[in-house]
């Protein structure tokens, strides 16, 4: 049994994180999965059993981003967001579960009053910052609830207020870094939905193993892909 996992996002080769993604499509391919780029403006996504939100915000098509985790979170697809992935699933469940009316990205509306992802103090670009997993979540369960050094390129995350409206709702910030805050949510009772500000793909391409948070996803890929059959 074979499963297609789609990229949603705008790829560029220039960027570290698309190459080391790139790495990690290549791995998954060689055990016979399809793995294929889709850009956010390139129009309605192709069939798919999971669904990877690329890094690389500010995105092309950002309505089209919002739209995909939304239908993710509706049907079961398991989902996976890196980086900006985390920042728009963090939007999306904020508008839709936490009921937070107009949930605004400061990178694409800087003016917004009070942005449900905010500026950080300082950007966070090529640099590692503690990662300490919340113990009885699915995330640690994949990783562990000892602190690990993540890679982060970002210069966002969700505010204090965003933070408090996803708990309130029932969503757990799964884990939290050093100078960051939330950088990691997931879905309860969803098949797979696991978001993460840092790159669980760093490493790949100098041969690193597949983050256990990876190989999970495909497993959920995999589990779609035979349910569908």
């Amino acid at each position: 049994m074979s499963a297609r996992i789609l990229v949603l996002g705008d790829h560029n080769p220039e960027y570290s994180t698309h190459r080391e993604l790139d790495a990690v499509l290549d791995r998954l391919r060689e055990r016979g999965l399809t793995a294929s780029w889709h850009a956010t403006d390139a129009g309605a996504l192709p069939l798919h059993d999971a669904l990877w939100i690329a890094p690389g915000s500010p995105y092309r098509d950002e309505p089209a981003v919002l739209a995909a985790i939304g239908a993710a979170r509706r049907e079961g697809t398991p989902l996976l967001g890196t980086c900006g992935g985390f920042q728009f699933a963090a939007l999306e469940l904020g508008r839709a579960l936490a009921g937070v009316p107009d949930p605004r990205h400061a990178e694409s509306d800087p003016d917004a009053p009070a942005p449900f992802i905010a500026p950080l103090d300082c950007r966070v670009d090529g640099a590692r910052r503690t990662v300490t997993p919340t113990p009885g979540t699915r995330l640690a369960q994949l990783l562990g609830t000892a602190p690990f050094e993540g890679l982060f390129f970002c210069g966002y995350a969700p505010s204090a207020a965003a933070e408090d409206a996803l708990e309130r709702a029932g969503i757990p910030v799964t884990a939290r870094a050093q100078g960051i805050g939330a950088v990691a949510l997931e879905l309860p009772g969803h098949p797979f939905f696991l978001a993460t500000l840092f790159h669980p793909q760093a490493g790949t391409l100098a041969g690193a193993p597949l983050s256990p948070l990876i190989e999970a996803f495909a497993d959920a890929a995999l589990d779609r892909a035979q349910v569908a059959a």
